[in-house]
């Protein structure tokens, strides 16, 4: 038995999504969630998923929506960031199935102050399946974490009382990721707050799966967004079985967490291996694989400088014309190419390989 048996290539349901994790926890493997900016990143991962048999998540930022709809827009009230991931969404339901793959389609962090861009996708989302019985969208993130944990468990309460009629998963966190990503910057908090207590994270079971089963948790244990670490903070996926033997003996169910991993990027295969055995479902993926669509085209550039200078007139003669080297369908898809060796190798290392 293998994913398609499970649940159907293209854009997933909350339900589906479910579906998905559950079988990906049953059978120790994690999905790497991409946060893609273009119609050309968000190809890439689907090409590399395809290529892996495997299910993947394509996440938007709230930047990253707002550059997905153009960077000439005003963003002053979460438009562009609404816009953007709504035109990134309509995207990936359009080409996703023909890749033969299950794609969970989801927003990525979105702090207190950001909850206009939330509203704006809810509100595309209830539009959606007004008219085609599924949302826009699979899954959204609220990252209140820097809110108490009272307010934090409360306003996803009152989300995912929302998001439920209409077959939507959450993603919420609890605790905080160090370092920098996307305009968020946490680079100075208490180290402890980049450890969460396994009674926090009852809590926010307790409360949330009274409303849905559909919602992970992503839990704290010293992750940091990029490959740098503040301070001497060290990566702790082993506490994460702690949180699910602390939740399995307060409800009597076996795994009972859908836990993720943020800050993925730079960990080492031995962390990101003892974070799957402990229930994580998901990793986020983004600074490596921002720098893989770079290389591509950094060598391309290089290694072509001299056919580059000018339309007309190269090496191999002063009439020659240079079309072939400066069309974007070029050298943006050589950035394509080196993205998705990078998202294969994330794939692999979550033993998201041959899943279909």
């Amino acid at each position: 038995m293998g994913v398609l048996d499970i649940v159907p290539a293209g854009v997933l349901t909350g339900d589906q999504t479910r579906k998905l994790f559950e079988y990906a926890r049953e059978n120790q493997f994690a999905i790497p969630a991409v946060n893609v900016t273009s119609s050309s990143t968000a190809n890439a991962v689907l090409e590399a998923a395809r290529d892996s048999k495997s299910p993947i998540i394509i996440q938007c930022s709230q930047g990253g929506s707002a550059y997905y709809a153009g960077k000439g827009l005003p963003n002053g009230n979460q438009e562009a960031s609404i816009t953007g991931a709504i035109a990134a969404a309509h995207h990936v339901r359009a080409v996703a199935a023909s890749h033969g793959i299950p794609v969970v389609m989801h927003s990525d962090h979105c702090a207190k102050k950001l909850l206009p861009w939330f509203d704006g996708m809810l509100d595309a989302d209830e539009a959606y399946f007004k008219e085609h019985g599924v949302p826009l969208f699979s899954s959204h993130m609220l990252d209140l974490s820097e809110e108490s944990k009272e307010e934090n468990i409360e306003i996803c309460e009152k989300y995912l009382k929302r998001m439920a009629p209409i077959n939507l998963w959450l993603e919420m966190e609890i605790g905080i990721t160090g370092g920098e990503e996307d305009g968020v910057d946490n680079t100075g908090v208490d180290n402890a707050s980049l450890y969460t207590q396994p009674d926090d994270i009852f809590q926010v079971h307790e409360a949330l799966s009274k409303i849905s089963p559909n919602f992970s948790i992503a839990a704290a244990f010293g992750n940091v967004h990029g490959v740098y670490k503040p301070g001497n903070v060290k990566l702790r996926p082993e506490i994460l079985h702690n949180h699910q033997v602390y939740v399995e003996q307060k409800t009597g169910k076996t795994k009972p967490l859908f836990l993720v991993f943020h800050g993925g990027s730079g960990s080492t295969k031995d962390e990101i291996a003892t974070a799957v055995q402990n229930g994580v479902v998901k990793m986020n993926v983004d600074t490596d694989t921002q720098f893989a669509y770079l290389v591509g085209m950094r060598d391309f550039f290089k290694k072509n400088a001299a056919y580059l200078q000018s339309q007309v007139g190269n090496p191999d003669g002063e009439d020659k014309p240079n079309k072939k080297y400066y069309d974007p369908r070029v050298w943006v898809r050589e950035g394509e190419k080196t993205l998705v060796t990078r998202v294969k190798e994330a794939c692999s290392d979550l033993g998201n390989v041959n899943r279909l």
